[in-house]
Order: C-alpha cells, then structure tokens, then sequence
C-alpha cells in the first residue's frame, strides 16, 4: 500500500489494445520488441509494466515522442482507459476497486483534467465555462461565484468574465480550462500536453505563468508532455517513456547529468545545461568558515594554510554575515585589530540553492570571490567558484556523463 505522503502509486501498471492481451503480458519476456508484437500478434503495448509514486504537491512530468504511451498512461491514472493489468492508487484507494458512482464523484472533486483541446463550451462565456464543473456537481449561488472569480484571478482572466470563447486567444483559452480544473478544488491536476497547441511565444508564457501559480495553489500535478525543455522546466520530476515503457525517472538535473541509457543521452545533448543544472548540484563546502568573534590572527593563518583568499564569516545564530578577504584581514590587524568582527565585509552576493548556473554566472565576480549558497534562514549551504560554475556548465562527454566538480555541503 502507497506511503502516506504519496498522492499516486502506479504499480506494473500494462495496457494491451487487442484480442488477447493476457497472453501478451504472459509472454512479455521473451525478448520481443512493440513493434515485433503488432506484426506478430496485431496487438499493441501501449502502457508497459509502468510503477512510479508521485508525492503530494510534486509536478512530475511524464515526456516521450508520439506513441510512447504517454497520454494513454494519464488517461489510465482516472480511469478515462481502463488498464489491462496492475494497481493504480490514489491517496491509498484502489481505482479499479470503484465503481461508476465512485469514478464520477472522484472526478468531480479530486481529479480534474486539463486537455490539449481546451473542450470549452462556444456558446457559454468565460464566466459560465468556469462554473461548469461546479455546476455538474451541483453548486450555484454565492459559493460557486467566489470560487470562479477566484479561479480567474488565479490565472489573471479577471476582467474577462462575460467575454465569449471565440473572442479569446489560444492562451487565454488554455487559462480558461486551468481555471475550470483549478475552481473544483481538485488536490490531483492531470494536464494532457497542455501548452502544446500554443505559438512558442504563448506557449512560454504559459510555462512561466504556471511556474507562477505553483507558487500559491498547491496541488499535485501529472503533467504530460512531448518536449524535453518543458519538461525539464516544470517538473519536479521527470519520467521519459520510450515505446510503453519508462526508462528513466529523475530530478531535471538527475535526467541531464546521468542519462540512463543512449536514448535519453540523445535527447539531452544539446540541452543548455546552464538553464537546468543549479548552484545545489556544483556548490562546495567553503575552505574557510569562520564565527566573528574568532581571533582575527588565527582566521589569516587558516586562510594562508588553506590557500584561499576569502573567509565566510557566521554570526552567533550560524546566519551568514559577511565575509574577509585575505588582504583586509591582514590590513585590520596591521592597525590593531583583533576580532574577525573588525574585518567583516557585509556587502556579498549570494544565491539560492535552485537557482540556474546561468543565473549565478553575473553573481560571480572578476576577482573570483566564490558565490555564497544560502537557504531561507541565511544559512551558508555553500559556495560556488568560477571553476565549478564553468565545469558545471560544459556539456556531457560522449558516454552520455554530466561533469561533476566538487561535494555538496551538507
């Protein structure tokens, strides 16, 4: 049974299109390929022995080609296809245990789906589209309208309400279906490549825009999707499917440093790493860090033996407050300076642990005074050099091998 933090648990999930699908999985081990199987069988292996858990509030983006089996994966998870074999839970209930009373309240107040097609209603305004969902599962007056007028400034359409469809833009449509499935209330979004029928321009915006919305409404997502960047852009996790089957599942950073196979190393060789890889995957612990009220003689000595030229400097509270370079620690105790305090340069540049190296490349000054890592509370996780940032940043080798540089401080 599914841990208690995990929202969706498949487990060997398989869907077959065909006379005889048992006998396929049967004989699922005898070395055949899909396509062997179609011009053998005639039958089809869309969904291929599948597991995976996905934890409450996580994006996890399912990526693959067209007739990966991606797409009919999200319609098993409600049931939309029914799966040939294995479980897929929801908050631990079992789905194929519900009957069609027990689907239908499932999707009215848990699951909502968002498609490629936005399936709006012409004839209805955006207003009215909205409520839809609310409607179907019987609610109106004062409540119903507070939660579409919620759900339109949660996708910035406010202002927008009577506006018919057929006025709007495919991006403001596509914002039209997100507020819908967002009104319900649904803790579990499955998103059908939703931002695929969008122009490139529109289609960013939307990413940007969603990012954005993660921020205030949680919920667990199931986000489908056949380009590798917006996948790696949105998802907390991602799994790429290859012919029915995943063959790997990863942080973005997991998936562009150690591609699991030469299939997903070709789709991630031209990805620009700098965009994906972040500070947390390159930082390194600082060679010298220092409490300000430590002897100020004793903190150069550590420099000198140390090689750098630069101490990171922690209040009482272990907050980060500064840092000294070599040449002012030594100039402070020239003039009969005694505490690293004395010493303390406050002004510094620092980052947080997901930001992008390409975000962090400015942050890194010409004198090479290492970036400081730091969490919410001001606590120094670590640093990044120039040296890190740059090897961080190269490509993979031919093996398919991200370059690593440094430990992660822990």
């Amino acid at each position: 049974m599914p841990e208690e933090n995990i929202s969706i648990s498949c487990q060997n999930v398989w869907k077959i299109f065909g006379p005889d699908p048992q006998s396929i999985i049967a004989n699922s081990g005898n070395g055949s390929t899909k396509q062997e199987i179609l011009e053998q069988t005639g039958h089809v292996i869309a969904v291929k022995d599948v597991s995976f858990d996905i934890k409450e509030d996580e994006i996890f983006v399912v990526m693959g080609l067209s007739g990966s089996g991606k797409s009919t994966l999200v319609r098993c998870i409600n049931r939309l296809i029914e799966p040939t074999a294995g479980k897929i839970f929801l908050e631990g209930e079992d789905l194929s245990l519900m009957n069609e009373k027990q689907l239908r309240e499932l999707r009215r107040h848990k699951l909502s789906m968002v498609f490629q097609y936005f399936g709006l209603l012409p004839h209805r305004s955006v207003q009215d589209n909205v409520a839809f969902g609310l409607e179907i599962r019987g609610e109106h007056g004062k409540e119903k309208d507070e939660k579409v007028a919620q759900a339109l400034e949660q996708v910035g359409l406010k202002g927008w309400e009577k506006s018919r469809i057929n006025e709007l833009s495919g991006g403001m449509q596509q914002r039209v279906g997100l507020a819908r499935a967002l009104a319900v209330g649904a803790e579990v979004l499955l998103m059908d490549e939703p931002f695929s029928a969008l122009d490139p321009l529109i289609r960013r915006q939307m990413q940007d825009e969603f990012i954005n919305l993660r921020g205030t409404v949680k919920k667990t997502v199931v986000f489908i999707t056949h380009d590798l960047m917006e996948a790696l852009k949105l998802g907390d996790r991602v799994a790429i499917m290859k012919d029915g089957e995943i063959v790997q599942i990863g942080t973005p950073q997991e998936i562009v440093n150690e591609p699991a196979d030469e299939y997903v190393s070709e789709f991630v060789k031209d990805v620009p790493r700098g965009q994906v890889i972040t500070a947390e995957s390159v930082m390194e612990e600082p060679p010298v860090l220092v409490n300000s009220e430590q002897n100020l003689a004793e903190v150069i000595e550590q420099m000198r033996t140390a090689g750098v030229d630069v101490a990171f400097i922690t209040d009482a509270f272990g907050r980060l407050r500064g840092l000294t370079t070599l040449e002012n620690a030594e100039t402070a105790l020239q003039n009969g300076l005694s505490r690293v305090r004395d010493a303390v340069q406050n002004e510094f540049l620092s980052a947080s642990p997901d930001t992008p190296l390409d975000q962090c490349l400015p942050l890194v000054t010409d004198d090479d005074i290492p970036l400081a890592i730091l969490d919410e509370r001001s606590h120094l996780l670590g640093v990044v050099t120039r040296a890190a940032l740059v090897q961080g940043m190269q490509s993979t080798d031919g093996n398919g091998n991200g370059n690593k540089n440094g430990n992660k401080s822990q």
